[in-house]
């Protein structure tokens, strides 16, 4: 579509003022564009399993992410396998499951970090990988 026919598109279709406000800078108690409260923290963990765990020692691993969800502070939880997108360069889908939490604040996060469940949790079950990443985001 040529760029004069999408500008007609976008403002007959009354996105004009939508576009401009997602490009203002962000306030106090805004939402991103995706409706997460900016200053939410976004925790992402990968997690490479071991070589030739059997069915059951998978779904005694996915246990770990319940425990989880009783620590204090968690606002949502949820967890899955990578995704079949296409290989390209940028794209690592070499991980078996992604955990994803959000925590409203800072202190939240840091309370869940050294928390007695998520201590417990991550040494009862760690016999299941050898390797993780975490990866902390500030919604802005």
């Amino acid at each position: 579509m040529e760029r004069r026919s999408f500008l007609k598109s976008v403002t007959a279709a009354g996105l004009t003022g939508t576009l401009l406000t997602s490009c203002a800078s962000p306030e106090e108690g805004a939402r991103s564009a995706n409706g997460i409260e900016n200053g939410t923290i976004l925790h992402s963990v990968y997690f490479w399993l071991k070589d030739g765990l059997s069915e059951d020692e998978e779904k005694d691993f996915l246990n770990f992410f319940e425990e989880l969800r009783k620590v204090p502070g968690v606002q949502s939880l949820d967890y899955g396998k990578p995704a079949p997108t296409n290989p390209r360069p940028v794209v690592d889908n070499s991980f078996q499951y992604n955990l994803l939490v959000t925590f409203l604040n800072m202190d939240d996060i840091n309370t869940y970090e050294t928390h007695p469940i998520h201590t417990a949790a991550s040494e009862k079950y760690s016999k299941y990988w050898v390797k993780v990443e975490v990866r902390d985001t500030i919604i802005a």
